[in-house]
Order: C-alpha cells, then sequence, then structure tokens
C-alpha cells in the first residue's frame, strides 16, 4: 500500500497532508526517511514526527450533533470547546470536513481516513441539506437566485446550482453538492441576508435525526453499507433521491 494512503486510512491525515509530511522529512519507516510515492507492507514501522502509527483495529464512524459555539479543529489556543471534547478519546477519530463555530448540527467523525477524503471530495457531488434562518423574509426571488448559484467576489468563483425551497416566513432549506468555506453565510449576504441560524440535517444517506444537541451516536450497519455503497458509485447520489 502507498504510505499515504496508510497514514490516510489510520486515520492520520489525508492523503495530500502525508505527502505533505512526507516531503518535509517528517516521516520514517523502519527507521529512514520516507519519500513520495513509498510503498509499506505489513509489519513495517510507520513512524510520523517521531510517534509510531499505531495500525487502526476498529473502524468506527460518528455522527455528531454540534452545538453553536462549539469548533471543529484541534486547536486549543483560544480555549473554545472543541469537537472531539463530544466523544470517546479511544479509538481517536477525526471530522469529516467542517462546520463553523457560529452553525450547529451533523458532522461526522471517522477513523476511516481514506472515507472521510472520499466524502469531503467536492467533484463526487455529495449532498450535504441544511436549514438556514436569516434576518429577512424568504422571497421567490431570492430562492431562485439561490439555487441558480451566487458569484461569490471574494472567492471570485460561482456556487453550484442546488436545491432550496421555504420552510417559514425567515427560513429555508439547502442542499449542496461542495462545500466552499462559510458557503450559505457568503451567498446570503451576497443578496442582502444574514444567517441568523444554520443548522445541517444531513450528511448524504446519514440524518441528524432527533439526536440531541452535543451527543453522538454510531451510524447504523444499515447506514454504513449505504454510505460505503454511495462513494462506491458514481456521484455519489443519495439513494432515495432528495434524502428528506
Amino acid at each position: 500500500m502507498r504510505l499515504n494512503k496508510y497514514l490516510s486510512a489510520q486515520g492520520v491525515c489525508s492523503r495530500r497532508q502525508a505527502d505533505r509530511l512526507i516531503a518535509e522529512g517528517k516521516v520514517t519507516v523502519n527507521g529512514v526517511s520516507a519519500v513520495l510515492g513509498q510503498t509499506v507492507t505489513p509489519g513495517d514501522l510507520v513512524e510520523v514526527c517521531g510517534k509510531r502509527v499505531e495500525e487502526r483495529t476498529e473502524e468506527l464512524f460518528l455522527a455528531v450533533n454540534k452545538p453553536r459555539g462549539v469548533v471543529v479543529t484541534t486547536d486549543r489556543t483560544f480555549q473554545d470547546p472543541i469537537l472531539a471534547d463530544l466523544v470517546p478519546s479511544d479509538p481517536r477519530v477525526f471530522a469529516v470536513g467542517r462546520l463553523d463555530k457560529d452553525s450547529e448540527g451533523l458532522i461526522l467523525m471517522t477513523n476511516n481516513g481514506d472515507a472521510s477524503n472520499r466524502i469531503q471530495k467536492a467533484r463526487s457531488f455529495h449532498e450535504k441539506e441544511y436549514e438556514v434562518t436569516v434576518d429577512h423574509p424568504v422571497t421567490r426571488s431570492f430562492l431562485r437566485r439561490m439555487g441558480e448559484g451566487v458569484y461569490l467576489e471574494e472567492l471570485d468563483r460561482r456556487t453550484r446550482p442546488c436545491r432550496v425551497s421555504r420552510i417559514g416566513e425567515n427560513r429555508f432549506r439547502i442542499i449542496l453538492t461542495e462545500g466552499m468555506n462559510r458557503q450559505i453565510r457568503r451567498m446570503c449576504h451576497t443578496l442582502g441576508y444574514e444567517v441568523t441560524a444554520l443548522r445541517r440535517i444531513r450528511i448524504m444517506n446519514i440524518l441528524l435525526g432527533d439526536l440531541p444537541e452535543g451527543r453522538y451516536r454510531s451510524l447504523t450497519k444499515t447506514e454504513l453499507r449505504e454510505l460505503k455503497a454511495l462513494l462506491e458509485s458514481e456521484g455519489g447520489a443519495s439513494p432515495s433521491g432528495n434524502g428528506i
């Protein structure tokens, strides 16, 4: 197995991050500095920054209901509560993607780095669904413009077309197939709206459901089987269409 894939599979980091660590000379195999493209075999001693990489013995996928104010990072510099505080520390799991500090709702965590990378790839068009509250009434024009895609000047790019529906006077539901930084907030701001509350309720086939805030659960066998099937299929479309 290629070394970068091995490190990802053990939940150390993504393949891209692994290549960077290898290039920086921070990875060794059997005591010798690793090189890009290197392969490893069972029994090899792999170390990152001097710490031995322990082979994962249990695959774990968790659904977490992230509360507002919790940050998705391992950095405790600013003493904010972090996502890792909400889940067991053994085996260690990592967040699949991001959800900004002011947002809440579903986030997946796993020690399967390869699956994490595949879920996050924008080119796979995996769906993520959100419920959003804004500071002005939701109009047909707003829904149409959001659905067509919004040009974000600060990023110099237009968002992909998406599905949007009104669920209240100041509330709407949106299904994205990409995940730019603070995308929904940026889209709304461009159209003259400000987000006052944002909750993610679905990632692919995994629903937030009635999971209490700040709690987690393991994915069911059925959910995990469906998720892996989606990752193997072209495009990663939800098996039920819109997943609602």
